[in-house]
């Protein structure tokens, strides 16, 4: 990786977008700092450090600490996220969409541009809820009409920034921008969780205690980056062999090729379809103040994260079991609509393709979808294991962190995406210049 990046800053043009990239996350960081114009600040870090959900950790990772600082970014992209996956379950259930996504270059263009006034929408309803929810409870210095729509104004304009943000780095810089600006706020809140994990397991402690933690949280976490790394290349590929045709006074076809099917195909997608489910209820009662007892209160015990694997209430691990189904249901469900085996083989045949010892059409469907099957299985129970293992650290040995399974599937994904993309582009301009010589 070292040497890409070094003999990426050899050439120019690639030196440049490495550059403008670097400068774009910096200005994204240095907005993570400004605070909301009369907003209370300390006020929502002390209400933040009261709650006992992870949902709120994981939601300020991956802003990168601007959501408990309350600065201006503190909606981060999680509206355009949120849009841009409605978008894609629209895509499959409207034609209208679906039709847009076939009319290439001009389809996704009018698609991106319905997504970014979605993520508006979205970032001012959001922006809305937390600055009249919150403001009652102390939120905003004065609770008046002025400083609720500064507020709904300010935190709107800083994520709708923050999209214009990520489009000019993937446009002028390197890799996907949405993507690299997600990864750069998990990875700004990683100095603080790993001096959490070694305030509370190695500092203070006896040499030998001290250094034998040392070596078991970066072999955990080593551990866990090489099993994302395998999970993210797995990949089956179905050979496809092309019949020859006569064209002209040509032959073409008798080609070989393959279609290559991810192990984990849905991506990080299941682990948060599964976390907004179970997380949703826990935030919307805090945003109302609820904080009752009943059996309301009991049933949010069991969705809450900090609840489980806790050796005392084992009971509420009952919500971790919920939560494992739902990764393995939503890996499935997001195949299923990602991924159109019928359509693929119809494709094929158009195009003289076959699979060897496969008859074309339906029977090549049947068999793209059940191997599909069982690999979407393979990927959902690699997925769960990295997903659940920080929550069993989290409840046995109280170790709390923010970079969770998600979040380093998050970075790792991103920044192998980078390198490739770095890469090829380099072995474009290697090319290019073999040509000109």
């Amino acid at each position: 990786m070292l040497t890409t990046l070094k003999n990426a800053f050899k050439i120019k043009e690639l030196r440049e977008k490495i550059l403008f990239t670097f400068a774009m996350l910096v200005v994204i960081r240095i907005g993570s700092q400004l605070p909301v114009p009369g907003v209370n600040s300390e006020f929502f870090r002390s209400w933040f450090e009261a709650q006992s959900t992870g949902a709120f950790s994981f939601f300020d990772a991956v802003t990168g600490g601007s959501f408990i600082n309350m600065s201006i970014l503190a909606l981060n992209i999680t509206p355009y996220i949120t849009s841009s996956i409605i978008m894609q379950l629209l895509t499959i259930a409207i034609p209208k969409l679906e039709e847009m996504q076939r009319d290439g270059e001009d389809g996704r263009k009018k698609i991106t541009a319905i997504t970014r006034y979605v993520t508006v929408g979205l970032a001012l309803i959001q922006s809305s809820a937390m600055a009249i929810g919150f403001g009652r409870q102390g939120y905003l210095t004065q609770f008046n009409a002025l400083n609720v729509i500064c507020a709904i104004a300010t935190l709107t304009a800083g994520s709708a920034f923050l999209m214009w943000v990520g489009e000019r780095i993937t446009e002028k810089g390197i890799g996907n921008g949405i993507s690299i600006v997600l990864v750069i706020n998990i990875i700004a809140r990683l100095p603080e969780d790993l001096g959490n994990l070694f305030e509370q397991f190695v500092f203070g402690k006896a040499p030998a205690t001290a250094v034998l933690a040392v070596v078991i949280i970066f072999a955990i976490i080593i551990a866990m980056v090489v099993l994302v790394i395998i999970l993210n290349d797995g990949v089956r590929k179905i050979p496809v062999q092309y019949a020859n045709k006569v064209q002209g006074r040509k032959m073409v076809g008798g080609q070989t090729s393959s279609i290559p099917l991810k192990v984990n195909t849905s991506g990080v997608i299941p682990v948060i379809f599964a976390q907004s489910l179970l997380q949703t209820p826990i935030i919307i009662s805090s945003f109302a103040g609820y904080s009752g007892t009943g059996v309301w209160s009991e049933i949010l015990k069991y969705m809450n994260s900090s609840y489980w694997c806790n050796p005392s209430q084992l009971k509420y691990s009952i919500g971790l079991l919920v939560y494992i189904a739902l990764i393995i249901f939503f890996a499935y469900f997001y195949t299923s609509i990602t991924f159109n085996p019928l359509m693929i083989a119809d494709n094929m045949k158009k195009q003289g393709g076959f699979i060897p010892g496969i008859r074309p059409g339906k029977p090549t469907s049947e068999f793209l979808n059940k191997v599909l099957n069982n690999i979407v299985l393979i990927g959902a129970i690699g997925l769960t294991f990295i997903a659940v293992l920080p929550y069993v650290f989290s409840g046995v040995f109280k170790a709390n962190v923010s970079f969770a399974g998600t979040s380093l599937i998050i970075i790792v994904s991103v920044v192998l995406e980078t390198m490739k993309q770095v890469e090829s582009q380099m072995l474009v301009r290697n090319y290019k210049g073999f040509l000109e010589k």
